[in-house]
């Protein structure tokens, strides 16, 4: 583990940023508070991911302390619109029809308070899925229930190990959190060892 000078908190739910922030080697704990997750109709969908990551950041800022506190959203772009978590297998359905056959991008906003201050900053991946059959979506979405998932899917998943046949960028920015730039966040942070 990498000691920090201050406790180190998640705000976030995803048991996905979880693992990958244990494996990158902090020690944390997990805090999550209710935020609004809307975003002005008008802004550009490439400021949306960096948006919500501060948005979430900003129910911590009150009574931050002596903690650091790692925020994290993920969106998923087609077409320069946004495809949100799905509402039902129809929804996930109609998304992951969309998204067969082509290449989508993927961009994970951070946001990390610390006592001295806040950064904020946004990484992005280009995903290519291959064509994918309807019994292929149906299974993935019977079998993983990608429900609380951006776009439909976990690049993790069953549609991810079969359907992925190409990415630009940081796979664990497709997962939700860019583990290689979080890394490089906290290290102002740790204790020499």
């Amino acid at each position: 583990m990498f000691p920090l000078k201050y406790p180190l908190v998640l705000a976030s739910g995803s048991p996905r940023r979880r693992q990958l922030l244990a494996d990158t080697g902090f020690a944390f704990t997990v805090e999550t508070r209710p935020t609004d997750e809307a975003f002005p109709a008008d802004m550009p969908v490439d400021e949306v991911a960096e948006f919500l990551a501060r948005q979430k950041a900003a129910e911590f800022t009150a009574d931050l302390g002596q903690r650091l506190v790692l925020c994290a959203d993920t969106v998923v772009i087609l077409d320069n619109q946004i495809l949100n978590k799905p509402v039902d297998a129809a929804d996930a359905h109609r998304m992951l029809r969309s998204l067969s056959g082509r290449a989508h991008r993927v961009r994970t906003g951070v946001c990390l308070l610390a006592p001295e201050g806040t950064i904020s900053f946004t990484d992005e991946a280009t995903v290519y899925f291959t064509e994918l059959t309807d019994e292929e979506i149906d299974y993935y979405i019977r079998v993983c229930k990608p429900f609380d998932k951006a776009g439909a899917y976990g690049a993790q998943d069953f549609i991810g190990l079969v359907g992925v046949h190409r990415l630009e960028g940081s796979f664990y920015t497709v997962m939700g959190l860019p583990t290689h730039r979080v890394y490089k966040a906290l290290l102002p942070y740790q204790f020499e060892l």
